[in-house]
């Protein structure tokens, strides 16, 4: 599979050979320079971020502002069980989302699927996908670019742009495929932390149970891990709340 590199090397030669429609906006592509500013400010938004899903909001609202013409974007992360992790920008085109989730089919699926960017310079006339073009004609969303978001050996995903008119700008797209390619970087940043924090909390509830119970080490995260699977909870959850316990009888 090529990686984001080559990816956006083929979309520049795409969009440079004419193939996609360009459309003005009020707000111009942002220059090199720009992106650059752009990209250093994603990183500091994201990587203040408590967890992944504030990071994927906060990964939606400013690439919403970051790219001209975009009316709403949504990003999903899938991992490995477990429903997907959903954010977006605001409440403008949230039926086209919500339409993809429900028929799990759709241009931000199908980037996560393929690996590949998707466009559709005109979505209300595009066959693909007919319901959505009926629901674009509703909501007055002329395009949509997929951007795939992956995640190495953790999730992939999708970060899907919905643009008021039809075209694609070539350079707003090579600004939101730079932007995308950031965020997976910063991700892995954010989710490698929370996996630390994670296991830090599931260490200190299984300290709490060996000096609540007098037990073994081994006995602790297994108590864990039965009421894990009784309440139906992840494990790191029950953790957490055991400690929270532990400090109110403290």
């Amino acid at each position: 599979m090529p990686g984001r590199s080559e990816r956006i090397r083929a979309t520049r030669d795409r969009v440079e050979g004419g193939r996609s429609v360009r459309v003005s906006d009020s707000r111009p592509a942002p220059h090199s320079v720009e992106v650059a500013g752009l990209l250093q400010e994603l990183s500091a938004l994201m990587l203040s971020a408590d967890d992944v899903p504030q990071a994927l909001n906060r990964l939606a609202t400013f690439t919403a502002g970051a790219v001209p013409g975009t009316l709403r974007c949504s990003v999903a992360l899938i991992g490995e069980g477990g429903p997907p992790t959903l954010a977006a920008s605001g409440p403008r085109a949230q039926a086209l989302d919500d339409l993809q989730h429900a028929t799990g089919d759709g241009p931000g699926l199908a980037a996560a699927r393929t690996r590949t960017v998707v466009t559709i310079p005109d979505l209300p006339a595009d066959e693909r996908w007919p319901d959505l073009a009926r629901c674009a004609r509703q909501e007055g969303v002329g395009a949509v670019a997929a951007i795939p978001l992956d995640l190495r050996r953790s999730a992939v995903g999708a970060v899907t742009l919905f643009a008021g008119r039809r075209g694609i700008e070539p350079e707003a797209l090579l600004t939101a495929m730079a932007v995308v390619g950031q965020a997976e970087l910063l991700l892995a940043e954010v989710h490698r932390r929370a996996g630390q924090c994670a296991a830090a909390a599931v260490d200190r509830a299984a300290g709490v149970i060996i000096a609540q119970r007098g037990c073994g080490v081994r006995e602790a995260y297994d108590v864990l891990r039965d009421t894990s699977q009784r309440l139906g909870l992840p494990r790191e959850e029950v953790a957490e709340r055991l400690i929270a316990a532990a400090a109110r009888n403290a």
